[in-house]
């Protein structure tokens, strides 16, 4: 085994005083937990070939050394060498390297048939994802699927997928949510597929895995455990997608129902036009390929947000808090309720007043916290601590049958015809994600959350700044953001939208406030008119 020098070796990792200095030291890295990161990948490296996933010596994982003492930035790497046949890998072959991928660990040369050691060509690609993404463990996976799964439409940069229960293994994802994975072209050297790695890698910052075309699949997480679970999900569903499109089903839609194009390839037999009317641009002519819809004032009259659910809100907020007061749920809420009010207080905002400390007592806590709610609901305010409060009380008014979703008589048809086009619809209000999904999935038509491939809130940023509107289009990852339509009642909202390049329809619903003179946005008063 090669050490490198102790002075070239502290040349290369972070200065961070003695304890820094002794991850370089013989001793750390025979130490228990170097060992037990070496043990674990060549453990699950035999897992993982006979998952089909590192056949033919492709393939590899690397993870970080765990230890408390060190600053997970500054943690040995151990790297898997490259060449070998996976499944017959020891702890002893491994590779250690430190927080910027310098080798201080080379293993011993084998005789005969073995090759000279190598550390991972994909070592450049693993890198990147520690260092853009803080990772803690990076799998590349050579999963047939993983494959497949890229060749269906040779053109397409992304790989989507919605309402499909192993999406809610992907980190930040859901049920409900899209699944969105970027696609890069692959190359003849692995270590030439580094720059598009990172390309995607920040031009995804949702994203937690890059396909590679004709290739595989990089996929990283916080832990190992993160990692692996999250590629054992992404090879789910890209085999799920790829015998759903044997089917001929569409496994991007949340029906999965018969597909139309196969993302954006008309499907044999089928003309031009179709799939022109299903969102896809035909030359000279500019056609949306998603729609994004506000709430409030567009798809639900505002006098039910106003007269309805706020309301609701305001008369059971202390019911709500004293009978689940001991819940993770809602202690989450009061931390961010705190923290909310805390920053009104500094600011003198109108209505704030200060919450006792737990140790005072649960009554007094929560009259407080009732008092600064009844403020924030009367102002209207557009805070992420309210609506997640907000979405939880109308879920339990919900669930008891105490309310109903309203939205306008043209929405559930509008939302079935551009369903059936192949448009993809996604909501985007200032209410939480849960408060929109009680609202379409429990009206007088039905469930319409089958017709929605996903949900924005202000999570994403304020619906009146610009920015908020360039994350969406990256979200949806489409080739220019005029490929979607944004519908919503408020001008400020439409100004913004339109600013980071958005198409932009402005509702003109019973009970809107009035538009500006000249502003400029064509109106509707129906969804049939779209």
């Amino acid at each position: 085994m090669a050490l490198a020098s102790a002075a070239a070796v502290a040349s290369l990792l972070p200065s961070n005083g003695l304890k820094m200095a002794s991850t370089t030291t013989q001793a750390y890295l025979e130490s228990k937990p170097v060992q037990e990161a070496k043990s674990l990948i060549t453990e699950l490296c035999r897992q993982f070939y006979h998952l089909g996933w590192v056949g033919g010596t492709g393939g590899s994982i690397t993870i970080k050394v765990h230890d408390d003492s060190i600053p997970k930035p500054e943690q040995l790497i151990i790297m898997s060498p490259s060449g070998v046949q996976k499944e017959r890998m020891l702890p002893e072959d491994m590779y250690i390297l430190s927080s910027d991928g310098s080798i201080i660990w080379t293993p011993s040369p084998k005789p005969y048939p073995h090759k000279a050691p190598k550390c991972s060509d994909c070592a450049p690609l693993f890198m990147k994802a520690y260092h853009m993404r803080n990772a803690g463990a990076v799998i590349h996976s050579h999963g047939m699927e993983s494959c497949l799964v890229t060749m269906m439409n040779p053109t397409s940069k992304e790989f989507r997928i919605t309402h499909m229960e192993m999406i809610k293994g992907i980190q930040g994802h859901g049920y409900y949510d899209e699944l969105v994975v970027p696609i890069i072209e692959n190359s003849a050297h692995e270590r030439d597929l580094t720059d598009a790695l990172a390309a995607a890698i920040e031009a995804y910052p949702n994203a937690t895995a890059v396909l590679v075309r004709n290739h595989g699949i990089y996929v990283w997480g916080d832990s190992w455990i993160s990692a692996k679970t999250q590629a054992e999900c992404y090879h789910y569903l890209f085999d799920a997608a790829l015998k759903l499109y044997q089917m001929g089903l569409d496994w991007s839609t949340p029906t999965h129902g018969p597909i139309k194009t196969i993302q954006g390839i008309p499907r044999s037999g089928e003309s031009r036009a179709v799939s022109a009317k299903a969102g896809i641009s035909t030359p000279g002519e500019s056609v949306q390929r998603c729609v994004v819809l506000d709430i409030e004032g567009t798809t639900t009259p505002i006098s039910f947000v106003t007269d309805v659910l706020f309301p609701y809100a305001r008369v059971n907020v202390g019911r709500h808090l004293s009978s689940t007061y001991d819940t993770e749920e809602t202690q989450d809420d009061i931390k961010l309720l705190r923290a909310q009010i805390q920053e009104d207080l500094d600011s003198g905002v109108l209505g704030a007043v200060p919450v006792p400390s737990a140790d005072e007592g649960r009554e007094e806590v929560i009259a407080a916290l009732v008092a600064n709610i009844e403020a924030m609901i009367q102002a209207d305010r557009k805070i992420t601590a309210l609506k997640q409060l907000q979405g939880h009380i109308w879920r339990t008014g919900f669930q008891n049958n105490e309310l109903e979703g309203v939205v306008f008589e043209d929405v559930p048809e509008a939302l079935e015809r551009w369903h059936a086009s192949g448009i993809k619809v996604y909501i985007y209000s200032s209410g939480s994600r849960l408060a929109q999904r009680l609202i379409f999935g429990n009206t007088k038509y039905g469930d319409l959350r089958k017709y929605l491939s996903g949900f924005f809130d202000t999570a994403v940023g304020n619906k009146r700044e610009t920015r908020s509107y360039v994350e969406i289009s990256q979200s949806l990852g489409v080739d220019d953001p005029s490929e979607i339509l944004f519908v919503t009642d408020v001008y400020q909202e439409a100004t913004a939208a339109k600013a980071a390049g958005l198409d932009v329809i402005v509702s003109v619903r019973p009970g809107n406030g009035p538009l500006p003179e000249n502003h400029g946005f064509k109106t509707v008063n129906s969804f049939s008119e779209i």
